[in-house]
């Protein structure tokens, strides 16, 4: 426990009475009030959350783009200055290395945030990818990031530092200012919800965390943790990387064909996914609501049955799995051969040698709010 590292926002969680649990190298709340009662906060009101655990690579020079554009599977050089980009980012087998979001302040001036347990392997792989006239450096230790989601997330953020954002469309970023910080405040997020995520400095975060609370109150803010996190994310079916996707899974698998540009441009792992595209696949990620009782979990097995008592034959396996807190349903995601992922198709879930009833189901499993536009990213 004594070598996790923290973030520079310890104190006020450990004064919020927030229990802290070991995450990705980090000492990190995983609630205050309780899981469901910060979900709902979220959906309802407004949250805020500590994700100053995720990772900030920079990459400055005339060649950060092309350096980029090597890497990723989504296009970043159609962005615009201003704009963010969510991508996987694959291996040469087209395995997913980490998956991330690139927000473009200049052509020469990249922060990809990447998940916090790969900040050094991304960085690594970064550098000993990067052109020559494209420098890679990992800022994770100088910044914090401030998550602030929900339908009253503009309001709080308005009434400390005024309306200038209000107009901000989602995936864009700005300047901003706020209890004496300065701010790259980006309209994305991780929850499903409208709001904004503010990047600052590290000894700036107590200062803006503490205005934010005091200037959300009138709205309901709570603090958040990151059970509520995973809950609303999986609700609104944003993939965790590490769970959902990983170095043995493809984008295409995983359901982000959307990210991956095979016909715009080159990058690394594109030979492998066209050649997975040309045959076709034979297994894709489903979402999967439980039509019997029980709680699918990440790990459990998936089996060909549709009914409560004799197993079928061993298909797949859950990559997450919840009781939904908005729905009072269990929901999961799960890997199955694509002969079982039409919609409507009933599976199993094995829970201690018995069977729940499962569904495949298309899309989101919660379709509220504003909902981002991203396919995954970021615990």
């Amino acid at each position: 426990m004594d070598q996790l590292k923290t973030t520079p926002l310890i104190t006020a969680h450990r004064e919020a009475g927030a229990r802290l649990v070991p995450f990705a190298g980090h000492l990190m709340p995983l609630q205050y009030r309780g899981i469901v009662a910060e979900h709902l906060a979220v959906r309802q009101a407004v949250g805020l959350f500590d994700v100053s655990h995720m990772g900030e690579l920079v990459l400055r020079g005339p060649g950060a783009l092309a350096t980029i554009e090597r890497l990723a599977t989504n296009t970043i050089s159609d962005a615009a200055d201003g704009q963010a980009v969510y991508t996987p980012l694959c291996n040469p087998l087209g395995g997913v290395i980490d998956d991330c979001v690139v927000y473009r302040q200049r052509a020469d001036h990249l922060m990809v945030v990447v998940n916090a347990a790969n900040v050094q392997k991304d960085a690594d792989w970064f550098r000993a990818h990067a052109s020559a006239d494209c420098s890679v450096e990992d800022e994770s230790e100088q910044w914090a990031l401030l998550a602030l989601q929900g339908p009253r997330a503009l309001a709080t953020w308005s009434a400390l530092a005024g309306p200038a954002l209000s107009a901000l469309p989602r995936f864009r970023l700005a300047a901003a200012q706020a209890a004496g910080a300065s701010c790259i405040a980006a309209r994305t997020g991780y929850t499903g919800e409208d709001g904004l995520e503010l990047f600052c400095s590290a000894d700036a975060a107590p200062r803006l965390w503490a205005a934010l609370h005091e200037a959300g109150a009138a709205h309901d803010l709570q603090p958040c943790g990151l059970g509520a996190r995973d809950t609303l994310r999986l609700e609104a079916r944003l993939l965790l990387y590490g769970q959902d996707l990983d170095e043995t899974t493809t984008p295409l698998e995983a359901g982000l064909g959307w990210t991956v540009k095979l016909a715009q441009k080159d990058f690394i792992g594109r030979a492998p996914l066209l050649e997975q595209q040309r045959q076709g696949l034979k297994r894709r990620l489903v979402g999967l609501t439980m039509r019997s009782r029980g709680i699918a979990r990440a790990g459990y097995p998936v089996h060909d049955g549709s009914g409560e008592t004799a197993l079928g034959a061993r298909i797949g396996a859950v990559t997450s799995g919840t009781m939904s807190p908005s729905l009072k349903t269990a929901i999961a995601l799960a890997y199955v051969p694509t002969t079982h992922a039409a919609p409507g198709q009933r599976l199993q879930v094995e829970s201690r040698g018995k069977a729940i009833v499962a569904e495949v189901v298309r899309g989101p499993f919660l379709r509220a709010g504003a909902r981002s536009s991203a396919g995954a990213h970021q615990p």
